[in-house]
């Protein structure tokens, strides 16, 4: 469906992007994801076609699309702001689109219609002017000027970025239930781990313009490839050699003390593991909880290391600082690079 080629895109003397080489199947919801300036927004602009590359090129449906006019590759694009029309109402703004093609009076509030019902805006929204409307609603807005020139592929850049955490969580959901329905290719940019994971079939995580990895939300965090996908994906304990030696001594195969090593915070056990599974047991000492609602979290010192351990509140009964625990870890959920 996508393809960078062997894509650079140069700014002056600045390299935003070496050499970007990439798929996006047809009807992925497809994540790039990094920290800011790691060149994920400049990737999505140039499949976009407001950013041409110094070299490489960019195919759409296996035709080569690098030269060719935003305009007519069929790409609906939501920006960061929403970039609405504030002296337009509602229905305007989705149909500004249309009007730039023309698309006949009757057609186009029967287009407009259509897609603010799939976006859950109402008709007496559509009258409203966009500065009436929550953040919420107007990403939906967003969201439908988009939708409603039936492009082959949706991109997005950073569209939650601007709400509050409850409604990001509220429509991130409305918003990958919306792109399962309607299969379109959507392409997403986000600097938010939790977002990239909970939303993507795959993700390409972008470090200083280069691809790190890319996957599933499993692979990429169970099994990030590269030591900075591990940290800057999800929240990690990155352990001493001493740490890993322990281990090893108490019976872990596989480890190398001499590599960095980390472990993810929910693989850290204070609780005896069922049967079958395979864990070390390490001695340690509470030196802090912190109540989430949810899960706490122990801040557990052993030997000269303190790990951070992610705690399901399931009615067990809470560690106090000072106390003793039992650290348990299966040896097979430390990353290594």
């Amino acid at each position: 469906m996508i393809t960078y080629d062997n894509v650079e895109v140069r700014f002056g003397e600045h390299v935003a992007i070496p050499d970007l080489n990439l798929e996006i199947s047809e009807g992925e919801f497809f994540t790039l994801l990094g920290p800011s300036g790691c060149g994920k927004t400049t990737a999505l602009r140039t499949l976009a076609g407001f950013i041409e590359p110094s070299r490489g090129r960019i195919f759409i449906d296996g035709k080569d699309a690098t030269r060719l006019p935003s305009e007519k590759r069929r790409v609906g694009m939501v920006f960061q702001n929403y970039a609405l029309f504030p002296s337009m109402s509602v229905g305007e703004n989705i149909a500004f689109g249309l009007a730039v093609r023309k698309t006949k009076r009757a057609e186009a509030d029967r287009l407009v219609a259509e897609i603010a019902d799939q976006v859950e805006l109402t008709r007496e929204q559509l009258d409203k002017n966009v500065a009436e409307l929550s953040g919420g609603q107007q990403q939906r807005v967003a969201i439908a000027r988009a939708l409603v020139l039936k492009p082959r592929i949706l991109l997005l850049d950073e569209p939650l970025s601007n709400l509050d955490a409850k409604l990001r969580v509220q429509l991130r959901e409305q918003l990958k239930n919306l792109q399962s329905e309607l299969g379109i290719t959507t392409v997403y940019v986000t600097h938010d781990q939790e977002e990239a994971l909970t939303m993507s079939d795959r993700i390409a995580v972008f470090n200083k313009g280069v691809v790190e990895q890319v996957g599933t939300p499993e692979e990429i965090y169970d099994r990030s490839r590269t030591e900075f996908v591990c940290t800057f994906v999800g929240a990690i304990n990155p352990l001493s050699p001493d740490f890993v030696q322990r281990l090893v001594s108490a019976g872990a195969s596989g480890l190398d003390p001499a590599k960095p090593s980390y472990l993810r915070r929910e693989k850290v056990s204070l609780y005896p593991p069922r049967t079958g599974e395979n864990s070390i047991r390490l001695d340690g000492v509470v030196a802090a909880r912190t109540y989430h609602g949810a899960y706490s979290t122990y801040e557990i010192e052993s030997g000269a290391t303190t790990l951070l351990a992610m705690v399901t509140e399931n009615g067990e009964a809470v560690l106090k600082p000072g106390s003793t625990a039992d650290l348990y870890i299966d040896p097979t959920s430390i990353l290594q690079y």
